[in-house]
Protein backbone atom coordinates (compact mmCIF):
# COMPACT_ATOMS: atom_id res chain seq x y z
CA UNK A 1 0.00 0.00 0.00
CA UNK A 2 1.10 3.88 -0.96
CA UNK A 3 1.89 6.14 1.83
CA UNK A 4 -1.51 8.11 1.23
CA UNK A 5 -3.30 5.07 1.03
CA UNK A 6 -2.68 3.70 4.71
CA UNK A 7 -3.30 7.29 5.87
CA UNK A 8 -6.74 6.86 4.43
CA UNK A 9 -7.55 3.69 5.72
CA UNK A 10 -5.96 4.89 9.01
CA UNK A 11 -8.48 8.21 9.32
CA UNK A 12 -11.57 5.84 8.15
CA UNK A 13 -10.26 3.40 11.23
CA UNK A 14 -9.85 6.41 13.31
CA UNK A 15 -13.72 7.70 12.48
CA UNK A 16 -15.55 4.82 13.62
CA UNK A 17 -13.98 4.11 16.72
CA UNK A 18 -13.91 7.53 18.03
CA UNK A 19 -17.68 8.72 16.22
CA UNK A 20 -18.73 5.35 17.84
CA UNK A 21 -16.93 6.28 21.50
CA UNK A 22 -18.80 9.94 21.13
CA UNK A 23 -21.80 8.03 20.22
CA UNK A 24 -22.42 5.96 23.12
CA UNK A 25 -21.19 8.59 25.24
CA UNK A 26 -24.13 10.81 24.51
CA UNK A 27 -26.52 8.25 24.37
CA UNK A 28 -26.05 7.24 27.62
CA UNK A 29 -25.03 10.67 29.24
CA UNK A 30 -26.21 13.11 26.72
CA UNK A 31 -23.05 14.79 27.31
CA UNK A 32 -19.46 14.28 25.67
CA UNK A 33 -17.00 16.40 26.88
CA UNK A 34 -14.03 18.40 25.29
CA UNK A 35 -11.78 16.47 26.53
CA UNK A 36 -12.65 13.92 24.60
CA UNK A 37 -12.83 16.27 21.32
CA UNK A 38 -9.11 17.61 22.34
CA UNK A 39 -7.65 14.14 22.68
CA UNK A 40 -9.54 12.70 19.01
CA UNK A 41 -8.50 16.14 17.50
CA UNK A 42 -4.96 14.85 17.63
CA UNK A 43 -5.19 12.44 15.37
CA UNK A 44 -7.23 14.00 13.50
CA UNK A 45 -4.34 17.22 12.96
CA UNK A 46 -1.89 14.52 12.85
CA UNK A 47 -3.07 12.51 9.68
CA UNK A 48 -4.13 15.94 7.56
CA UNK A 49 -0.63 17.00 8.36
CA UNK A 50 0.49 13.46 6.63
CA UNK A 51 -1.56 14.51 3.97
CA UNK A 52 -0.20 17.70 3.47
CA UNK A 53 3.38 16.30 3.57
CA UNK A 54 2.52 13.71 1.25
CA UNK A 55 1.28 16.04 -1.46
CA UNK A 56 4.08 18.37 -0.54
CA UNK A 57 1.76 21.34 -0.01
CA UNK A 58 3.42 24.88 0.44
CA UNK A 59 3.93 26.18 3.86
CA UNK A 60 0.92 28.33 3.73
CA UNK A 61 -0.94 25.42 2.67
CA UNK A 62 0.24 24.44 5.94
CA UNK A 63 -0.48 27.55 7.53
CA UNK A 64 -4.18 27.73 6.13
CA UNK A 65 -5.24 23.93 7.71
CA UNK A 66 -3.82 25.47 11.16
CA UNK A 67 -6.35 28.08 10.47
CA UNK A 68 -9.31 26.01 9.99
CA UNK A 69 -8.43 23.89 13.17
CA UNK A 70 -8.03 27.26 15.50
CA UNK A 71 -11.48 28.19 14.03
CA UNK A 72 -13.14 24.60 15.13
CA UNK A 73 -11.32 24.97 18.26
CA UNK A 74 -13.29 27.82 19.03
CA UNK A 75 -16.24 25.72 19.85
CA UNK A 76 -14.05 23.57 22.09
CA UNK A 77 -11.84 25.84 24.15
CA UNK A 78 -13.51 29.17 23.06
CA UNK A 79 -11.50 32.39 21.95
CA UNK A 80 -8.80 34.38 23.25
CA UNK A 81 -9.46 37.56 25.04
CA UNK A 82 -7.06 40.86 25.38
CA UNK A 83 -7.73 40.51 29.32
CA UNK A 84 -5.99 36.92 29.45
CA UNK A 85 -3.34 37.33 26.84
CA UNK A 86 -2.27 40.55 29.15
CA UNK A 87 -2.31 38.93 31.77
CA UNK A 88 0.69 35.94 30.57
CA UNK A 89 -2.17 33.21 30.27
CA UNK A 90 -0.15 30.41 28.44
CA UNK A 91 -2.65 29.10 26.32
CA UNK A 92 -4.18 32.59 25.61
CA UNK A 93 -0.81 33.72 24.20
CA UNK A 94 -0.45 30.18 22.16
CA UNK A 95 -3.38 30.62 20.16
CA UNK A 96 -3.47 33.53 19.22
CA UNK A 97 0.13 33.20 17.90
CA UNK A 98 -1.64 30.23 16.18
CA UNK A 99 -4.11 32.45 14.68
CA UNK A 100 -2.07 34.72 13.65
CA UNK A 101 0.37 32.27 11.68
CA UNK A 102 -3.53 30.64 10.27
CA UNK A 103 -4.59 34.01 9.12
CA UNK A 104 -0.54 34.63 7.23
CA UNK A 105 -1.34 31.13 5.96
CA UNK A 106 -4.96 32.03 4.37
CA UNK A 107 -3.77 35.90 3.01
CA UNK A 108 -0.96 34.46 1.05
CA UNK A 109 -3.05 31.65 -0.37
CA UNK A 110 -5.48 34.22 -1.57
CA UNK A 111 -2.47 36.42 -3.08
CA UNK A 112 -1.49 33.84 -4.76
CA UNK A 113 -4.33 31.52 -5.77
CA UNK A 114 -7.40 34.02 -5.53
CA UNK A 115 -8.06 34.23 -9.28
CA UNK A 116 -7.92 30.31 -9.56
CA UNK A 117 -11.07 28.79 -8.19
CA UNK A 118 -13.11 28.14 -11.41
CA UNK A 119 -9.79 26.60 -12.96
CA UNK A 120 -9.47 23.98 -10.10
CA UNK A 121 -12.89 23.15 -10.38
CA UNK A 122 -12.27 22.64 -13.92
CA UNK A 123 -8.94 20.75 -13.22
CA UNK A 124 -6.49 23.08 -14.91
CA UNK A 125 -5.36 24.67 -12.08
CA UNK A 126 -1.95 23.76 -10.58
CA UNK A 127 -1.29 21.33 -7.77
CA UNK A 128 -0.23 23.95 -5.44
CA UNK A 129 -3.80 26.12 -6.15
CA UNK A 130 -5.32 22.60 -5.61
CA UNK A 131 -4.24 21.59 -2.42
CA UNK A 132 -4.52 25.03 -1.39
CA UNK A 133 -7.82 25.81 -2.47
CA UNK A 134 -9.00 22.50 -0.98
CA UNK A 135 -7.37 23.31 2.53
CA UNK A 136 -9.39 26.66 2.84
CA UNK A 137 -13.03 24.98 1.13
CA UNK A 138 -12.54 23.17 5.00
CA UNK A 139 -14.03 26.82 6.59
CA UNK A 140 -17.42 25.79 4.60
CA UNK A 141 -18.51 23.36 6.77
CA UNK A 142 -17.18 24.39 9.94
CA UNK A 143 -18.89 27.78 9.33
CA UNK A 144 -22.12 25.85 7.90
CA UNK A 145 -22.24 23.71 11.41
CA UNK A 146 -20.80 26.82 13.46
CA UNK A 147 -24.11 28.90 12.34
CA UNK A 148 -26.29 26.29 12.57
CA UNK A 149 -25.48 26.05 16.19
CA UNK A 150 -25.40 29.52 16.60
CA UNK A 151 -29.17 29.52 15.48
CA UNK A 152 -29.78 26.24 17.27
CA UNK A 153 -30.60 24.11 14.26
CA UNK A 154 -28.27 22.10 15.15
CA UNK A 155 -29.13 21.99 19.30
CA UNK A 156 -26.43 19.70 20.49
CA UNK A 157 -23.00 21.07 21.46
CA UNK A 158 -21.43 17.64 20.86
CA UNK A 159 -23.35 16.93 17.34
CA UNK A 160 -21.53 20.42 16.05
CA UNK A 161 -18.08 19.33 17.81
CA UNK A 162 -18.58 16.44 16.41
CA UNK A 163 -18.91 17.39 12.61
CA UNK A 164 -16.12 19.82 13.02
CA UNK A 165 -13.86 17.38 14.30
CA UNK A 166 -15.17 15.49 11.07
CA UNK A 167 -14.35 17.99 8.50
CA UNK A 168 -10.73 18.16 9.78
CA UNK A 169 -10.38 14.53 9.73
CA UNK A 170 -11.92 14.52 6.79
CA UNK A 171 -10.68 17.48 5.09
CA UNK A 172 -11.62 16.45 1.53
CA UNK A 173 -13.34 13.54 -0.08
CA UNK A 174 -9.83 12.36 -1.39
CA UNK A 175 -8.87 11.78 2.17
CA UNK A 176 -11.42 8.81 2.55
CA UNK A 177 -11.29 5.85 -0.08
CA UNK A 178 -14.88 5.62 -0.77
CA UNK A 179 -15.27 2.14 -2.40
CA UNK A 180 -18.39 3.04 -4.72
CA UNK A 181 -18.32 6.23 -5.42
CA UNK A 182 -20.80 8.02 -8.47
CA UNK A 183 -19.56 10.43 -10.84
CA UNK A 184 -19.93 13.71 -9.19
CA UNK A 185 -20.38 12.34 -5.66
CA UNK A 186 -17.35 14.70 -4.65
CA UNK A 187 -18.45 17.90 -6.22
CA UNK A 188 -22.20 18.15 -4.57
CA UNK A 189 -20.88 18.71 -1.16
CA UNK A 190 -18.32 18.58 1.57
CA UNK A 191 -17.70 15.50 3.47
CA UNK A 192 -18.85 17.25 6.67
CA UNK A 193 -22.38 18.06 5.06
CA UNK A 194 -22.50 14.74 2.99
CA UNK A 195 -22.27 13.04 6.72
CA UNK A 196 -24.94 15.50 7.93
CA UNK A 197 -27.50 14.57 5.10
CA UNK A 198 -26.73 11.09 5.54
CA UNK A 199 -27.42 11.05 9.07
CA UNK A 200 -30.90 12.87 8.18
CA UNK A 201 -31.30 9.76 6.27
CA UNK A 202 -30.58 6.90 9.02
CA UNK A 203 -33.21 9.59 11.20
CA UNK A 204 -36.19 8.67 8.43
CA UNK A 205 -35.65 4.94 9.36
CA UNK A 206 -36.95 5.68 12.94
CA UNK A 207 -40.54 5.86 12.47
CA UNK A 208 -40.71 2.51 10.66
CA UNK A 209 -39.00 0.99 14.07
CA UNK A 210 -41.16 2.64 16.61
CA UNK A 211 -44.26 1.82 14.76
CA UNK A 212 -43.15 -1.34 15.15
CA UNK A 213 -42.33 -1.86 18.66
CA UNK A 214 -45.28 -0.28 19.56
CA UNK A 215 -47.76 -2.14 17.65
CA UNK A 216 -45.75 -5.86 19.39
CA UNK A 217 -46.56 -3.69 22.60
CA UNK A 218 -50.15 -3.49 21.42
CA UNK A 219 -49.77 0.59 21.55
CA UNK A 220 -52.02 1.80 19.13
CA UNK A 221 -52.39 5.17 18.55
CA UNK A 222 -52.01 6.84 14.92
CA UNK A 223 -50.86 10.31 16.39
CA UNK A 224 -48.03 9.06 18.56
CA UNK A 225 -47.00 5.52 17.63
CA UNK A 226 -44.38 6.81 14.88
CA UNK A 227 -42.39 8.50 16.69
CA UNK A 228 -43.53 7.93 20.74
CA UNK A 229 -44.05 4.63 23.04
CA UNK A 230 -45.50 3.88 26.09
CA UNK A 231 -43.51 4.10 29.38
CA UNK A 232 -44.04 3.64 33.20
CA UNK A 233 -44.62 7.33 34.58
CA UNK A 234 -42.25 6.10 37.44
CA UNK A 235 -39.48 5.87 34.99
CA UNK A 236 -39.69 9.01 33.19
CA UNK A 237 -37.32 11.25 35.22
CA UNK A 238 -34.31 8.40 34.98
CA UNK A 239 -34.37 9.00 31.14
CA UNK A 240 -34.18 11.14 28.58
CA UNK A 241 -37.31 11.63 27.46
CA UNK A 242 -40.36 14.25 26.62
CA UNK A 243 -43.07 13.79 28.17
CA UNK A 244 -46.20 14.00 26.19
CA UNK A 245 -48.87 12.71 28.64
CA UNK A 246 -49.99 15.83 30.44
CA UNK A 247 -53.32 17.25 32.27
CA UNK A 248 -55.23 19.74 30.51
CA UNK A 249 -58.16 21.97 32.29
CA UNK A 250 -61.45 21.55 30.53
CA UNK A 251 -63.79 24.96 30.49
CA UNK A 252 -66.14 23.38 32.63
CA UNK A 253 -63.38 23.07 35.57
CA UNK A 254 -62.69 19.32 35.10
CA UNK A 255 -59.04 17.55 34.87
CA UNK A 256 -58.75 15.60 31.32
CA UNK A 257 -55.49 13.29 30.42
CA UNK A 258 -54.29 14.37 27.17
CA UNK A 259 -51.37 13.45 25.11
CA UNK A 260 -49.26 15.85 22.76
CA UNK A 261 -47.76 14.92 19.63
CA UNK A 262 -44.94 17.38 20.00
CA UNK A 263 -42.28 17.58 21.91
CA UNK A 264 -42.12 20.80 24.02
CA UNK A 265 -40.24 23.66 22.33
CA UNK A 266 -37.85 24.55 25.64
CA UNK A 267 -37.25 21.22 27.64
CA UNK A 268 -38.68 21.85 31.08
CA UNK A 269 -36.66 21.72 34.35
CA UNK A 270 -36.23 18.91 36.49
CA UNK A 271 -38.43 20.72 39.12
CA UNK A 272 -41.56 21.57 36.63
CA UNK A 273 -40.73 17.49 35.59
CA UNK A 274 -41.29 16.58 38.69
CA UNK A 275 -44.61 18.67 38.94
CA UNK A 276 -46.16 16.99 36.04
CA UNK A 277 -45.27 13.62 37.28
CA UNK A 278 -47.12 14.53 40.38
CA UNK A 279 -49.97 15.75 39.14
CA UNK A 280 -50.48 12.62 36.82
CA UNK A 281 -49.83 10.20 39.24
CA UNK A 282 -52.34 12.13 41.24
CA UNK A 283 -54.65 11.57 38.74
CA UNK A 284 -53.99 7.49 38.36
CA UNK A 285 -52.11 7.43 35.39
CA UNK A 286 -49.52 4.98 35.26
CA UNK A 287 -47.94 5.23 32.16
CA UNK A 288 -47.61 7.64 29.91
CA UNK A 289 -46.63 8.42 26.28
CA UNK A 290 -43.11 10.04 25.70
CA UNK A 291 -40.51 10.74 23.00
CA UNK A 292 -36.87 9.61 23.59
CA UNK A 293 -34.28 12.17 22.73
CA UNK A 294 -32.13 10.82 20.25
CA UNK A 295 -28.76 12.59 20.24
CA UNK A 296 -28.04 13.42 16.50
CA UNK A 297 -24.79 11.59 16.92
CA UNK A 298 -26.46 8.15 17.19
CA UNK A 299 -27.61 8.52 13.62
CA UNK A 300 -24.01 10.14 12.77
CA UNK A 301 -22.22 7.12 13.32
CA UNK A 302 -23.81 4.74 11.04
CA UNK A 303 -24.15 7.36 8.68
CA UNK A 304 -20.22 6.75 8.04
CA UNK A 305 -21.31 3.58 6.11
CA UNK A 306 -22.83 4.92 3.51
CA UNK A 307 -20.58 7.72 3.36
CA UNK A 308 -17.24 5.14 2.94
CA UNK A 309 -18.99 3.51 0.52
CA UNK A 310 -21.12 5.66 -1.48
CA UNK A 311 -19.35 9.10 -1.36
CA UNK A 312 -21.79 12.18 -1.36
CA UNK A 313 -25.66 11.82 -1.66
CA UNK A 314 -26.59 13.92 -3.70
CA UNK A 315 -25.03 12.49 -6.41
CA UNK A 316 -27.47 9.93 -5.96
CA UNK A 317 -30.43 12.15 -6.08
CA UNK A 318 -30.01 14.55 -8.30
CA UNK A 319 -30.59 12.59 -11.25
CA UNK A 320 -33.72 11.24 -9.43
CA UNK A 321 -34.59 14.83 -9.68
CA UNK A 322 -33.59 15.33 -13.08
CA UNK A 323 -30.88 17.93 -12.12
Amino acid sequence: MESAEIVSWTRVSVLFLALGIAAWMDHKDRRVPNEFWITWSKPAIFLWTLDLLILEAEWYTLATAAAMVAYASTAVIGRPTIQDIMAGKILDISVSIWYGIGIIGVVQGLILHSDQPLSVISGEASDSAEIWWKTFAVFIPIFLVDMAWKMRLIHGGADCKALMWFAILVPYWSSIPTLYSKSGAYLAMPPAIALLVWGGFAFLILPFFMVLKNLKNGDFNLRLMWHAEKMNIDKVAANHVWLLTTIAEMPNGEKKIIHKTRAPSKTPSKDQLKSNIEALTNQGVQYVWVTKKYPLLVFLWPALIPLVMLGGPMAYIMPLLGL
